[in-house]
């Protein structure tokens, strides 16, 4: 039995100024199955194994079927790997993982915080998804890495939610601590900076390089039991770069993982 399943959530719905994240599965796919790069991450370890089963991609036709396809894989296997999709579908995610780890860490890496308590009405919004993560309790530590947006009302949702910013205007990625319980990795690809991730809605300069990502996630202390890569947009990509740099990500966390 394999004890990763790979599920791709086609959903922008919630996207607030661009939508093409929903395209994005199917691309990531094509990037690491292309021949252009091998199976193998830098650490040696190798991903076409029979202990990971990609189940497809998703067509989903309301937000909370994101969490019931996620509890069906659940009940299958141990661990979760999701292809994005609009960072809305971290929410449903996690809500079904939290059956299954009740007592939870996360690794957020972006350029935003996604911490409002609504956006423009929807409080399901893909700018909310770790409001509605901290204030149901799905989580007791919240780190996020690479934050370069945060305005007054995220400042103070983080402050009441305890979470752990490491801006990227005073980053140190060795001062992050190891992490004692079961962790979920939510990657948006904004984090990385414009020049290496084009293909995204929202380019916000100044933000991290592929190398400072593949070694954080390389360097986590901790078991991974899921993981997101979420808000690649293929309508703004050049010659497949961001594809390629998401299908890297991908091989790297899945090692992690294993």
């Amino acid at each position: 039995m394999s004890n990763i399943i790979i599920q791709g959530i086609k959903y922008d719905d919630k996207s607030s100024y661009q939508k093409g994240p929903a395209l994005a599965p199917q691309l990531i796919r094509e990037a690491l199955h292309s021949g252009s790069m091998n199976y193998f991450a830098e650490d040696g370890t190798t991903i076409e194994t029979g202990q990971i089963m990609d189940k497809g991609d998703f067509e989903i036709a309301a937000y909370f079927d994101i969490e019931e396809i996620t509890k069906t894989h659940l009940n299958e296997h141990s661990k979760i790997l999701t292809l994005g999709g609009d960072h809305s579908i971290t929410f449903p995610i996690v809500k079904a993982l939290h059956e299954k780890y009740p007592v939870l860490d996360i690794l957020h890496i972006d350029a935003h915080a996604d911490l409002y308590d609504h956006y423009e009405g929807d409080p399901y919004s893909h700018a909310c998804p770790f409001a509605r993560i901290m204030e149901n309790g799905f989580a007791v530590r919240l780190v996020q890495v690479g934050i370069r947006t945060l305005n007054t009302h995220q400042a103070k949702q983080a402050k009441k939610f305890g979470v752990e910013i490491h801006p990227m205007n005073n980053l140190e990625l060795s001062s992050i601590q190891k992490f004692k319980n079961p962790l979920y990795i939510s990657l948006d690809i904004d984090g990385f900076d414009p020049a290496f991730a084009p293909g995204v809605s929202h380019h916000e300069p100044g933000g991290l390089s592929s190398r400072q990502v593949i070694d954080l996630i390389q360097n986590i202390d901790a078991e991974v039991v899921g993981a997101d890569i979420v808000e690649y947009n293929p309508n703004r990509d050049f010659q497949k770069m961001t594809a390629f740099l998401a299908a890297k990500m991908m091989k790297e966390i899945l090692a992690k993982m294993l």
